[in-house]
């Protein structure tokens, strides 16, 4: 299968220093910081960068359960927030909240509910993650 990179470059001490992200696709680079990962500075993090590819993940999931099951979605949209809080280990990121709307045609809330729940643990970066707390918010709009 596929091997996937993204490369990382930090310069400077971790207060005052700068980092740079790029994906080797080149879909992708951005500047992070101490006060973009820490504070509200400018600029990704690493936890934005993870919820982002959760969220994708699971957005990709979910459509393809709802297709073997003979449903095609208008869309699925999903949010992911990831929590990092400060444990007696150190910083950790102790949740993730998966948030997902979609719009299907001809599917009723328990048959997406079901759906929604099996993509959240059979998503690649959710068996990745499996360490981590995960909640989902499923909606049929």
């Amino acid at each position: 299968m596929a091997v996937r990179s993204a490369e990382a470059k930090w310069s400077g001490t971790l207060q005052e220093g700068k980092g740079n992200v790029k994906l080797e696709s080149g879909a992708f680079e951005g500047a992070y910081s101490f006060s973009s990962r820490f504070e509200e500075g400018t600029g990704t993090n690493p936890e934005e960068l993870l919820g982002a590819a959760h969220a994708a993940c699971y957005s990709m999931a979910l459509n393809a359960a709802l297709g073997r099951a003979d449903f095609t979605p208008e869309y699925v949209k999903t949010t992911a927030k990831v929590h990092m809080v400060k444990t007696d280990a150190g910083l950790t990121i102790t949740k993730i909240d998966l948030i997902t709307e979609a719009k299907i045609p001809d599917i009723d809330d328990a048959t997406f509910q079901e759906h929604a729940e099996g993509a959240k643990t059979g998503c690649i970066i959710s068996r990745a993650l499996s360490a981590v707390e995960m909640s989902l918010e499923a909606t049929l709009v």
